[in-house]
């Protein structure tokens, strides 16, 4: 950002467009004079303050999340750093806002809500043009780009062009949770189609109407994007977001060594539900290999977060197959057994010999895990007789409902708080408000990989690292876990507030870029304070003075 008008510094009605520079009634009157200002305004010089006084009257005045969403959206794209503020220091009121749960339903209605472009899209029409398309992106040098072929969109499936929305939201949280500056954000949506019926017949629609690609031409789409990247972005950082099973874990496998990237639905997910899970069991009082994990969904969250657990117990010292064996997986043809008849190869470490079983409760009776996770995109599966079951079996039994958004959830807060007679440990992907059980008041913990992906994202930009490594996740899980306090836990929460997230973000962040240095995955030299170089990498939305 420009601290001081220069020759491409924008006058008038021209820089009240520019969301980077522009301070709205902020501008103050030598700064109005200066810059071509003078009547374009309301005579008043209003405070910072005032301003977040104003947006936060009117956010509050909206009918509906989705109303409040796109009043924030539209705050975003007059005034990035007015924007910022709210969202700093409001973060538990205007997060849920701007990510999900209400980022869900903004997705749903993307094509109808459209009002301005943020981002690239990148379409089949744009094969063999990919490098120019990103060249006409206005900002230098992105330090993270987060981009999605919107195929399985949070818990709701293929939305397509529509899921543009998530990249979006989720670099907003980079910027508001670890300070990535805005300018170095970018967005990304590769339209290869969707097999969404509804957004088919839409005329609203905005994406390639067409049935998704599923052949050489996705591939060589996603070639061309990786190549280009590399060629006109070669600093930055690229996070998968919400691919669909079938190419999320190949394209991880496939680009994780050629470049600085990483897939948050399941290495983001998996490190975060760990962080979760070493909270609970500080609640418990158990060791993690004494633990018998049971999943609803072998998905990219389930085996991330499977795939988390058992980097923890080797870690300790188990063997990789004893660690496997601590984690249970139930998908769509039931408990995932070593006798099936085919088997995805992401699956296959986890598919243990056990006769098969086609009921979830019968799988909980059967095998007696001390904590279930839900992570399918399947609402109320944790029905009153899995958790009252669960409750019979275990004295603090973990129920984590992680599916997004909250309509998706496996079971409320209340349900888990209620059925298990305020013994469940309970977390959740989207928030839940606090519940009073009997004589205590529960403060359920929200599990959301904002905890984990900006801080990791802050790490391998201020280090510079070429990879994103299991460790490194590992170590974020463990950050987070230690940043739960004792008066979190006494109210059920395994997860810190969200008001200390940049804080958490910060020491992830440090944790990440000391891996880097240390295994030599950066060309830059170590800071004698790495922790004091990470914080002096954190965007802070304060206006600049132009006079």
């Amino acid at each position: 950002m420009d601290k001081h008008p220069g020759d491409d510094m924008p006058r008038g009605v021209k820089l009240l467009h520019d969301p980077v520079r522009n301070k709205g009634t902020a501008f103050t009157e030598a700064e109005r004079d200066k810059l071509g200002l003078l009547g374009l305004l309301p005579p008043r010089v209003c405070s910072p303050a005032e301003q977040e006084q104003r947006v936060l009257g009117n956010l509050r005045s909206k009918a509906s999340d989705l109303e409040r969403y796109l009043y924030l959206v539209s705050l975003q794209d007059r005034n990035e750093t007015l924007f910022y503020r709210v969202v700093m220091n409001n973060i538990e009121e205007v997060m849920p806002l701007i990510y999900t749960p209400t980022v869900g339903k903004a997705c749903q209605e993307f094509c109808h809500i459209y009002r301005r472009p943020r981002g690239i899209y990148i379409s089949l029409r744009e094969k063999g043009r990919v490098r120019e398309v990103l060249a006409n992106w206005p900002h230098r040098d992105p330090a993270v780009i987060v981009v999605t072929d919107g195929e399985r969109i949070l818990g709701l499936g293929d939305l397509g062009a529509a899921g543009m929305g998530i990249p979006i939201g989720k670099l907003s949280l980079y910027t508001a949770c670890a300070g990535i500056h805005p300018t170095l954000c970018l967005p990304v949506m590769l339209d290869v189609g969707t097999n969404n019926e509804q957004l088919l017949n839409d005329p609203l629609y905005l994406g390639v109407e067409q049935r998704r690609e599923r052949g050489p031409d996705y591939d060589e789409l996603v070639e061309e994007f990786i190549s280009a990247v590399q060629e006109i972005f070669p600093r930055a950082m690229v996070q998968l977001e919400d691919f669909g099973n079938r190419n999320a874990f190949r394209l991880l496998q496939r680009y994780r060594q050629r470049l600085c990237l990483f897939d948050d639905d399941i290495q983001g997910t998996g490190a975060v539900a760990l962080a979760g899970l070493l909270g609970a069991l500080r609640i418990s009082g158990g060791a993690l290999a004494d633990q018998r994990l049971l999943f609803f969904g072998a998905g990219q969250a389930g085996l991330g977060i499977a795939s988390a657990i058992v980097a923890a117990l080797v870690n300790e010292g188990l063997s990789v197959e004893l660690a496997r064996q601590r984690c249970w997986l139930y998908d769509s043809q039931g408990l995932l057994v070593s006798a099936r008849d085919s088997i995805a190869e992401q699956k296959r470490p986890f598919a243990h010999e056990h006769p098969p079983l086609d009921n979830f409760g019968q799988a909980v009776e059967t095998l007696r895990p001390t904590a279930i996770i839900g992570c399918a995109g399947q609402p109320a599966v944790f029905t009153e007789k899995i958790v009252r079951l669960m409750a019979a079996l275990q004295e603090r039994p973990v129920v984590f409902a992680l599916s997004n958004p909250t309509s998706n959830a496996e079971c409320t807060a209340e349900q888990a708080y209620a059925w298990s007679d305020g013994r469940a440990i309970f977390a959740s992907g989207s928030p839940f408000r606090a519940v009073q059980q009997g004589n205590q008041s529960f403060e359920p913990g929200q599990g959301n990989n904002a905890y984990i992906f900006p801080g990791v994202g802050l790490g391998a930009v201020a280090s510079g690292t070429r990879q994103v490594t299991d460790e490194m996740f590992l170590a974020a899980a463990r950050v987070l876990a230690e940043q739960v306090g004792e008066q979190d836990l006494a109210a059920g929460r395994v997860f810190p507030r969200l008001e200390r997230i940049r804080e958490v973000s910060a020491l992830i962040a440090a944790e990440v870029a000391t891996i880097a240095y240390r295994d030599g995955l950066t060309d830059k030299e170590p800071p004698a304070d790495v922790l004091g170089n990470i914080r002096e990498h954190m965007f802070e939305p304060l206006y600049p003075h132009y006079a």
